[in-house]
């Protein structure tokens, strides 16, 4: 069964995940937001291997830290093409929001909906979710799904940002979170864990979704 342990990080309190085999200890870091050495410590404490850097998106929230640990731990960093025109423009958020180090890292692979990567004896899925950002994705492993920005407990991400699209979200949650397992706990870019029934049933957003 695979493990995790989150990591809030940058001054907009965003969730970095762990996301480990318990038998191998290889570990993917999804969301990088800042914070490198905290999370390498993390790492360290508790004997995590890190295999890969993987990102759901590329807000700068979300990626800051994703160079620093590209160039200490010499990792890969996998993430969904069409997120290039938000990481060329990640020095400008830095400078705009006030943290990050000003540099910009470099993909080493392209997810796209419906791969697999590989993680000790279990896998992730990649399932395409845009509209938060053009080239968001949500990241499936056995019972647990790793929503960035797509989807919070008791909310939805903002569409209100270069390259964001309302409909586009909301068309991506319907016809490819909710059609999965209810049972699916649902962990976000920022606040508490949920599961797609519940948000199903209370969310705001989501609620007479057919």
């Amino acid at each position: 069964m695979v493990e995790f342990v989150p990591l809030v990080v940058s001054p907009l309190e965003q969730n970095c995940y762990l996301v480990f085999c318990p038998k191998t200890k290889e570990t993917a870091i999804v969301d990088a937001g800042d914070e490198p050495d905290k999370i390498i410590g993390e790492l360290n404490r508790r004997g995590l291997v890190p295999k890969y850097l993987v990102n759901t998106h590329c807000h700068l929230d979300h990626v800051s830290a994703v160079a620093a640990l590209q160039e200490r731990l010499g990792l890969p960093f996998w993430v969904h093409p069409k997120e290039g025109p938000i990481l060329e423009n990640l020095r400008g958020s830095q400078s705009y929001f006030g943290f990050g180090d000003g540099r910009q890292p470099r993909p080493t692979g392209e997810l796209k909906g419906g791969m697999q990567l590989p993680l000790g004896e279990t896998f992730f899925e990649v399932i395409e979710t845009p509209g938060h950002t053009p080239g968001g994705v949500c990241l499936k492993i056995e019972g647990e799904l790793f929503t960035g920005d797509t989807l919070f407990a008791g909310s939805i991400g903002r569409s209100d940002l270069p390259g964001g699209n309302g409909p586009q979200l909301l068309v991506s949650i319907k016809t490819r979170l909710l059609a999965l397992d209810p049972q699916l706990k649902i962990h976000p870019g920022h606040g508490p864990s949920s599961t797609l029934g519940a948000e199903r049933l209370s969310n705001p957003f989501l609620v007479g979704m057919a």
